[in-house]
C-alpha cells in the first residue's frame, strides 16, 4: 500500500461501490483511439470556459466516448436545484452538469462529482461543495462570495486549517476532474496500459527530462498542502500524472507503450 500521505489509494485498493459504480456502457466508445495532442488542446483550453469546455469533449471524443444527449442532467433538474439554493450555479459548473454530469467515466471513477440534489453549503455556509474524495476525506467548492461569477475559483477542504485555494477557474477544475478521473480509471478501463509507482529523485528527474509538461497549472495534493504541487506530463502514446514528485500515475495507448515506460523508469510498479 502506498504511504498514507498520498492523495489518492493505489489502482488495487477497494472503492466505495455505493458511490462509484462501474462507468455505464457509452454507446460509440473507441476501444482506444489515438492519444489526442493534448499539450495543443491544453494551452487552447486554459483561455477561457468555452476552450475548456471543448476541451472536454474532444478529450472525452478520443478517450472514452463521444459526449450525447442524455449524458447530463436535464436542465429542468438543475434549475429546480437553483431554485431550493436560492442563487443560479456559475455558468462553467451549470453546464458540466448538463452537458456530462452523468457520465461516470468523466466524473466519477475515483472521486465523485456530486449529484445536483446533493449540492448544498458546507457546515460554515460559506463554500457551495460540488465535489468528494471517494472516501469523504476531503471536498472541493466554490466561495459562495464568488458564486455569482461565471467562472469563479475553486477551493478544497485541509481539515488543519479549513478551505484552501485548489484552482483559479472552475472550467480549468472540472478539465482535471476528467482528466483525473480518466487515469485514475485505467486499471479498470484500459487494463495492461495502465500503472501507478512511488517517485524517486532520480525517476523525477528521468520525467523532467523525456516527457513534455503539460500547459495545466501546478496544483495542491489535498493529502499533502505543503509538498510540491501536482503537474501533468505527456510523452509519446502516454500521459502521467506526477503527484507532488512523491507518487506517479500512468496511462498509455498500447501496452508496448507501457513496457516501454517501465523499463525507462524502472521500479516498484504497483500492477506491474
Amino acid at each position: 500500500m502506498p504511504r498514507p500521505i498520498l492523495p489518492h489509494p493505489p489502482a488495487t485498493a477497494s472503492r466505495r461501490p455505493s458511490l462509484l459504480p462501474p462507468p455505464r456502457p457509452v454507446a460509440g466508445a473507441h476501444v482506444y483511439s489515438a492519444l489526442m495532442n493534448l499539450h495543443e488542446a491544453l494551452a487552447g483550453a486554459m483561455r477561457d470556459a468555452a476552450g475548456a469546455r471543448r476541451f472536454v469533449e474532444e478529450f472525452a471524443a478520443h478517450h472514452s466516448g463521444p459526449i450525447t444527449p442524455g449524458d447530463g442532467y436535464d436542465e429542468a433538474e438543475v434549475s429546480a436545484t437553483e431554485d431550493r439554493l436560492g442563487f443560479a450555479l456559475p455558468a462553467a459548473l451549470r453546464e458540466a452538469y448538463i452537458h456530462y454530469g452523468r457520465r461516470d467515466d468523466l466524473v466519477a471513477c475515483q472521486d465523485y462529482l456530486l449529484a445536483p440534489g446533493e449540492l448544498k453549503p458546507d457546515r460554515t455556509g460559506t463554500v457551495l461543495v460540488f465535489r468528494s474524495e471517494n472516501q469523504s476525506v476531503t471536498h472541493w467548492g466554490v466561495p459562495l462570495a464568488r458564486i455569482g461569477e461565471p467562472d469563479p475559483p475553486v477551493v478544497y477542504h485541509d481539515d488543519t486549517v479549513g478551505w484552501r485555494p485548489w484552482m483559479d477557474r472552475l472550467s480549468s477544475a472540472c478539465m482535471e476532474m476528467v482528466l483525473s478521473e480518466w487515469i485514475l480509471g485505467g486499471d479498470r478501463d484500459a487494463p495492461g496500459r495502465a500503472d501507478n509507482r512511488t517517485l524517486t529523485e532520480e525517476a523525477v528527474a528521468v520525467l523532467e527530462a523525456r516527457a513534455q509538461r503539460l500547459p495545466l497549472p501546478g496544483y495542491p495534493q489535498w493529502a499533502a498542502p505543503d509538498d510540491p504541487p501536482v503537474r501533468w506530463f505527456t510523452m509519446p502514446g502516454t500521459v502521467l500524472r506526477d503527484d507532488g514528485t512523491t507518487w506517479l500515475w500512468a496511462r498509455t495507448e498500447t501496452k508496448k507503450q507501457l513496457r516501454q515506460l517501465r523499463r525507462l523508469l524502472p521500479g516498484d510498479w504497483l500492477l506491474s
